[in-house]
Formats: C-alpha cells, structure tokens, sequence
C-alpha cells in the first residue's frame, strides 16, 4: 500500500516548518485548457498522492531525482492539489484507523479552497469479521459492525470538523460479505440503510448535506433493491470499478444513475481493471508512470455519467487507483479529456 498509509503519527500529517516543500511538476497548456472546460462540479482525483512514480507527471524531481515515497505522504497533498485536474483525493488511511480532527485538518490546510476529499470510513465499521494480521483471514464477529454511534464520534464527527467544507463524499467500503450476507440481498440492504439512516443529516461547513456512499464488493449487491434501500436514508451508492464487479455502466443502471430526473451526487471509485489481482496488477503496474492496460469501456462509461450528471447539476466525484490501468494521473487526464469532449 502507498505511503501515506503508515503516517500514524500526528507528526506526519501536516508539513514541518523550515523543511523543503515539495514542487509540483510543470503542466502543459493543453492540460489547463482541459482543466478549464471541466465543469466545477466535477471532481476528478486519484487514491493517495505518494508515489515517486508520478514524477513529471505531478511533482517535479527533487536534485534530479524523483521525491521519496516518505516525502510525497508528508509534504506531497499541496503539490498534488496544486495539479489544475485534481480536484479531489481520496483518503485512504482512515480505512485502517481512525483519525483526529486535528490530523483532518491539517490535511484540509494543504489544499484549495475548491478542493473536496473522499475519504474512507474505517473497515471496523464495514467488515463482519475480524480478520488476522497478515492472511487477512476471519477469526471472529466484529462487534462494532455497522455500529453507528461508534461511527459517528470515531469518524464521522472529525472528518466534517477537521476537514470543514473541504469534506466530500464519505466512503463506507463493504468487503465482500460472504454467503451468509448476500443470499438475502433486502435483508442485507436493509441493514446497512438502517446504520445510514442512524448518520448525522445535519448540513456541513458550507451549507451542503453530507454526503454517504456505499461501495460494495458482492456483485449480488449491484442492484435495484440495494440502490433504493440506500437512497431512502438519502445516501449514494458507490460505483466500484473493480475485477469483482460487474461492469460499471451495469452498475450505473442497476443503481438508476443514468435515469431521467435523477438527482443524486455521483460517487465512483475506479479501483482495479478486470480480470486482475490487487498484488499482481500492482507488481505489473509499477511504477505507476505509464498506462498498461486501458479500460475504455469504464472511461467511456464514466465520462459519459459525469456530462449526464454535470448538466444537472449534480455534484461528481471519480477518484482513480494505480491498478485501474497502470497509471492514476493519466487515467484521470483521459478521463478529463473524454468528458471534456462533450462540451462546447
């Protein structure tokens, strides 16, 4: 996993006064025109900034060389937001372990005001079991499953008040559940609409409604049922561009996106090309500085939502992981450039 997962001390959240900061790579005019025709409310990004492989694409090299992995996690998010696509990022350490407000915030002083993060509920929340240290393999029931209460003050709280306005969609990422959950999908859509129905409605910093997506990774999940079950709390089902699910513009149909009159933000996490591994598409993929496979269909698919959604008015956020196609950077510029093609 990227750097920025390790930085569990304070320490490392926020940049050290008197230390070098890190400088953004040089972005060609091409780019900014893109950048420009994109609407505000679309909100492109990537998982995570530190990856030396990035240089000359988002950070210009440090004496030659590229930044470390440990200098982009502490120094890089000012670099990386200073990108004119990059209007989001998702915020991938929380998944492992709650932050402070504190650490929320001197995140949200790094980026511009326009800036939104996606940021990713704790998996103590969202996974059944409690797995051990290293297979991952389950070893007993979670008890603080779908534990709203714990929820809210762990994580939902510090991430609206560190983060402020700069707060985006928060991420509740289901693993897949297993048979014993998905056999009965109302059921079990049923249940996780109750834990959202149990979130703070209140309005954010800025006025908006906070916005609670879903990520699921049972195809089973990818419907109707579970897509009324969460819009009824007023949530958001996540689109999850993984080898595990089925095609995003299935996922977009089973969830009603597309259709007429729809008013829902459009959340999209475009994970893991199909028919891949995390560790094998990591391992091929590396250094992460070029396309190795792309996913046309996904990247028509998306493009596509985010005019249909854009034109409404509803608010996009697509963040893209290394392992969708090799690179994130430039999957979120061709991604940029195809939904560009649709405006004047």
């Amino acid at each position: 996993m990227p750097r920025q997962l390790s930085m569990f001390d304070d320490d490392a959240d926020s940049p050290r006064k008197g230390v070098a900061p890190v400088a953004p790579a040089d972005v060609d005019q091409a780019t900014r025109a893109i950048a420009e025709r994109l609407p505000p409310n679309i909100r492109l990004g990537t998982s995570s900034w530190s990856f030396p492989g990035w240089t000359g694409l988002v950070y210009a090299p440090r004496d030659g060389r590229p930044e470390s992995e440990s200098r982009l996690a502490k120094l890089g998010l000012t670099a990386y937001a200073a990108h004119p696509l990059f209007r989001t990022v998702s915020l991938d350490r929380t998944f492992y372990a709650p932050i402070s407000a504190d650490a929320f915030a001197a995140y949200a002083a790094q980026v511009p005001d326009h800036f939104r993060f996606v940021i990713k509920a704790p998996q103590a929340f969202t996974d059944p079991v409690m797995r051990r240290p290293g297979s991952g393999m389950a070893s007993r029931d979670n008890q603080s499953f779908l534990d709203a209460p714990a929820a809210i003050e762990t994580f939902v709280k510090p991430a609206v008040t560190g983060l402020g306005p700069k707060a985006g969609p928060l991420v509740f990422q289901f693993p897949p559940l297993g048979r014993r959950l998905t056999k009965d999908v109302r059921r079990t859509a049923g249940t996780i609409a109750q834990f959202l129905a149990r979130l703070p409605q209140e309005p954010l910093a800025d006025g908006r409604s906070p916005i609670y997506a879903v990520e699921v990774r049972d195809p089973e999940l990818a419907c109707e049922t579970f897509a009324d079950a969460v819009r009824d709390t007023g949530g958001v089902p996540c689109l999850a561009v993984h080898a595990r699910m089925p095609p995003v513009a299935e996922q977009i149909s089973a969830f009603g996106l597309d259709t007429a009159g729809c008013q829902m933000p459009v959340v999209a996490r475009w994970n893991l090309h199909a028919g891949r591994q995390y560790e094998e598409a990591k391992a091929d993929y590396f250094p992460f500085d070029r396309l190795v496979e792309e996913d046309l269909a996904s990247r028509r698919a998306l493009a596509a939502l985010a005019r249909l959604a854009a034109e409404l008015a509803r608010d996009v956020s697509i963040t893209v992981n290394n392992k969708a196609e090799g690179s994130a950077p430039l999957s979120v510029a061709h991604l940029a450039t195809a939904i560009t093609r649709g405006f004047p």
